[in-house]
Formats: structure tokens, sequence, C-alpha cells
């Protein structure tokens, strides 16, 4: 009909530049990824190689892989939880108070989100110096000694974790925001009048309610976080003694480093599966806390 033709007229640009710039890029990393595609091959196509499954089996079979994996996950799942508390906590300070002017407390919150990320990072790395850092003398202030934070294995996966939830506080925090004002007074009211305490207002009304803005913040920051890359990059080139190097700064090193793209996609596309895993979880939830 004619309103569907139309209606496909107006999706052509939004779906060319989806095709141009999403589904191709993922099918050409896919085909890249079986292949042993690497930087004698770009001055001799003719030496392109399809390797199939050994990309993959080499993936497997390096440690290294896999440190950089359990590292990913370690940043994911110490920073989702803070993440979306912080963030928690921020909206639902800004929604129970009257302050004057919250429209710019707002866009205070949200700026870090907004930053270019490389800019801040090289920021925080000066306030984590060992010596002149304002963290440092910070925590000088109340007695605790200094720190190496970047430099130590042990302190650097949660420095950078601070970071990473600083960056993306303001966008969660207006995400949650928008949620709460959308619950009725009226629910908190009926509550209030049958003698429910705060907290039980927050555990019966607000957080049930709450529910799809909540999964949606948890998969956001978890998929951050799994794909965390400029963070680490800039603030400790993934060391100390590989302490931060996380799966797509591997994937960064292999492909962009070493010039062995067949590999550096194998790993792409390994992520790739993660990632769908996850979005797939969050669909399941947020179809079970739609039928509760």
């Amino acid at each position: 009909t004619g309103e569907s033709t139309a209606a496909w007229w107006f999706l052509a640009p939004a779906l060319l530049l989806l095709g141009g710039f999403y589904v191709l890029p993922v099918l050409l990393g896919a085909g890249v990824s079986i292949t042993d595609f690497d930087l004698y091959t770009i001055g001799d196509w003719r030496a392109l190689r399809v390797v199939w499954a050994r990309n993959l089996a080499e993936i497997v079979a390096n440690p290294l892989f896999w440190s950089a994996l359990r590292t990913t996950l370690l940043f994911a799942f110490m920073g989702t939880p803070l993440a979306v508390a912080v963030a928690l906590g921020a909206a639902l300070l800004l929604d129970a108070t009257a302050l004057r002017g919250r429209a710019v407390f707002r866009t205070l919150l949200f700026a870090p989100f907004v930053t270019t990320v490389v800019a801040v990072a090289i920021v925080w790395r000066a306030m984590y110096h060992v010596d002149y850092g304002l963290v440092n003398w910070l925590l000088g202030l109340v007695g605790i000694a200094p720190r190496d934070w970047l430099g130590d294995p042990q302190w650097a996966v949660p420095a950078i974790v601070v970071f990473g939830v600083w960056k993306s506080f303001g966008y969660n925090m207006l995400i949650l925001l928008a949620g709460l004002q959308t619950i009725p007074a009226e629910l908190h009211d009926a509550a209030t009048l049958d003698g429910a305490s705060r907290w039980q207002r927050l555990r019966t009304v607000t957080l049930p309610a709450l529910a799809p803005g909540l999964v949606f913040v948890v998969t956001i920051s978890l998929l951050g976080f799994l794909q965390l890359f400029a963070e680490p990059y800039v603030m400790t080139r993934g060391g100390p003694a590989r302490a931060t190097t996380t799966v797509v700064l591997l994937m960064y090193e292999e492909g962009f480093r070493w010039w062995r793209m067949g590999v550096g996609s194998a790993i792409a596309i390994v992520l790739c599966v993660v990632l769908l895993g996850v979005a797939w979880f969050q669909r399941w939830a947020d179809h079970r806390w739609r039928l509760a």
C-alpha cells in the first residue's frame, strides 16, 4: 500500500546507516575471523588463506585470553553493582529532595557522561599519581598512606572501576530519575496510610515500579564494563603485569599492534556472543518482571 511504501522510504536512511556501519562490519569481521589476515596480506591478497577454526583454537589455548576474560568479568561484576547503586541513590535523593535549581544539578551530574573519555582518563591518571595525585593527597589528610593506584595489580582494577562508575553515573541516574517520576504518588500515599516505613515503601513500591528501568541500567552498565577499552588503554596500557588487560584491549593489540587481524576478529566474535547472551538475559528478565 501507499502507507507502507512511504514508511519504507522514511526508514531507508536509517536502515542504510545501520547496514553500512553495523551489519556489514560484523559480517566482514566474521569473515576475517576464519582467515589468517595479517600485515603481509594487505600487500599481497593472494597470501590470504582460510584457516576456519584455527584462530578460535589459538585463542582458547592462549592463557592471556583467559586472563583477559577473567579481568573483564571482574570489571563487570565489580563495576555494575556499584554503578547501579550510586546512580539509584542519587536518583532517589534528587527525586525526594525539593532542591532549588534541580535542573542545574542534573546537568552537572550528567556532564561526566558527555565528556571525552580519553581526556578525562588522562586527568584521572594524574589524580591517581602516587606522589602528586589528588587522591593520595586527600587520603594523607586523614592519615592513610599513599598507594600506587595504577602501578599495583591489587589496586589498578578498583581504581579503573571507580573511574568507570563516575563516567557513566550521570546517564544511569537520569534514566532512573525518569522512572521514579513516572511512579504515581498515590501508591506512596497508600503505603504511608498503611503504616509502611520509608524502607518498606522503597522495597514494596519504588523498586518494583522501577524494575524496567533498573533492568535497562543494569544491562547497559554490564555491557559497558564488558567492552571496557579506553580506560585501561589510556590509564595503564593493560598493566601492571597484565592486571587490567581486558578482552577488547587484547583484541586491539592482536589486530592493530601485531596486525593479526584474523585472531583479533575471532576475539571480537567471541565477545559478540557473550554480549548477545547478556542482551538475551536482559529481555528475559524484563519479560519476567512484566509478568510478575
